[in-house]
């Protein structure tokens, strides 16, 4: 894995490794960070009176922990392991293998480059980072939009290989949502109408998106859509909405929405 360089900034939460664990608190490695460690008091290893610090952290272990303070002239990076909920805990982790997964694939990078993993860093990984946040960043961001890399300025041999890989490894996340239409048309070509209307609302202005009307028994339709995140997702329903809303008020008959889906 690529280590950062530098201190950990305050408040900020980091992957370690318990080294050793002692009375008056635990002595971390921070795993993403080169040559860097910190400490864990005792009164910021668990909330309440502490009878045996063994029992919340042993040797060995994988923790997450908050940066409470930090002295680069010293050296000294104290961390709090109390101060870390289980959701802050959890998406750490998510963040940390994702980062272990891009390394791995930086360095499949660089062999196939016939290049040094060194080498590739310098030359356009910190670029990478500095650009995306992060280096699992710039892998998903490639999958996203495959001309990312060009229209943030990157050049050279190696941008066909990296599109390649990412497109070979990582595979983006999806969600879904779902509402629910009641369509009616008094007309008596109402049906097509209302198909007309459906159709409409199954457009959308995304690649990765795809929104599908489903029957559900008259005059309801089961509208869903996903995406790469909710954001999209619920931009993207409530555009979807809107255009069925906006077709049958010409005078075709009415649209109603609700995001309860009835059993």
């Amino acid at each position: 894995m690529i280590k950062k360089e530098g201190f950990p900034e305050e408040g900020e939460l980091v992957v370690g490794t318990v080294r050793t664990v002692q009375n008056f608190g635990a002595f971390v490695i921070l795993d993403e960070y080169k040559d860097k460690e910190g400490f864990i008091h005792i009164s910021e290893v668990a909330p309440g009176w502490i009878k045996r610090i063994r029992d919340h952290v042993r040797e060995g272990q994988r923790v997450v922990c908050k940066v409470m303070h930090v002295d680069e002239k010293k050296g000294h990076i104290d961390l709090s392991l109390k101060r870390v909920n289980e959701h802050q805990r959890r998406e750490k982790i998510q963040e940390w293998k994702n980062e272990q997964k891009a390394s791995k694939l930086f360095e499949m990078l660089a062999k196939r480059l016939g290049k040094n993993v060194e080498d590739c860093y310098e030359e356009f990984g910190k670029r990478l980072i500095e650009k995306f946040g992060s280096l699992y960043a710039s892998f998903e961001e490639t999958v996203y939009d495959p001309q990312i890399l060009e229209k943030e300025g990157f050049s050279g041999d190696w941008i066909e290989e990296f599109k390649r890989i990412a497109k070979e490894n990582i595979q983006i996340p999806f969600v879904k949502i779902k509402g629910l239409l009641k369509v009616t048309s008094p007309l008596p070509d109402g049906v097509e109408h209302i198909r007309k209307a459906l159709e409409l609302a199954e457009q959308s202005g995304y690649d990765d998106v795809s929104i599908e009307v489903t029957y559900r028994g008259a005059p309801s339709y089961l509208i869903t859509v996903k995406a790469p995140d909710y954001k999209i997702a619920e931009e993207e329903l409530k555009r979807a909405v809107e255009r069925v809303q906006n077709y049958m008020k010409n005078g075709y008959g009415t649209c109603e929405f609700s995001r309860h889906v009835e059993k």
